[in-house]
This record gives C-alpha cells, structure tokens and sequence, in this order.
C-alpha cells in the first residue's frame, strides 16, 4: 500500500473508531483497504483520494445533487447502492456522518438498535 493511500485509509479507519462504530474490523475490499461491519464492507479506499461508502440510493442521489463537491459516482456505481467521496475536500465531522450511516447500511438491525440506543443516551 502506498504512504498516500495509507494516510487516507487511517484517517478513515479513526474517525470509525471515534464514532464507536461496533463490530467493526479493518479488512479489504476489491485489494484496497476497507471497513467491516460483521464481515461486510461498508466503506473502501478506491484510491487516495477517494472513498467508496455504502448508501441508500434516494440517499445518494439527493447528497450528489446537494454537495457535487463532496459525493460524486462514476458510471461504474450508477444504479449501485454506493457512492464516492472526495477526501481532500470533506471535513471530518461530514465524513464522520457518512461513516455512520454507511455503516447502518451494512450492520445487521439487532446491532444497528443497540448503537442507536447508546448513542441517544
């Protein structure tokens, strides 16, 4: 892995951390480092740049339409329940939300209501 690529993935893989994000496990994805919730992918490096995160696709569309600067997809994922972040530009509190939701995306529904439960106490 490239220091680029690694620099990347590791601010990733600690805003997940801080977020509290259970059951969550750093694997890969297609080669590239990824985000596991109970062995699914929920979030992965394309590039350096760039982060493929799981999302609702009437989600995706309003975020892409919202914010082109931030979430855009390539004719690769349209119609796939993903979209791609552009990381030099999104903060981390933004990124931070993106995550969490990616993840609720994947996390089985027992586990998705208990961290939901935690985080409103």
């Amino acid at each position: 892995m490239n220091n680029d690529l690694e620099r990347s993935f590791e601010r990733v893989r600690r805003l997940a951390q801080v977020a509290g994000l259970p059951e969550t496990t750093v694997g890969t994805s297609y080669g590239t480092p990824a985000l596991l919730v109970k062995g699914k992918s929920f979030v992965r490096m394309k590039d350096a740049q760039t982060l493929v995160v799981m999302c609702a696709l009437e989600e995706k569309e309003m975020l892409m339409e919202l914010d082109p600067s931030l979430f855009f997809e390539t004719d690769h994922y349209k119609g796939w329940p993903a979209m791609l972040v552009r990381l030099a530009s999104i903060d981390d509190e933004a990124l931070t939300r993106r995550l969490i939701a990616a993840w609720r995306e994947k996390a089985p529904r027992r586990l998705a209501s208990r961290f939901d439960t935690t985080k409103s106490n």
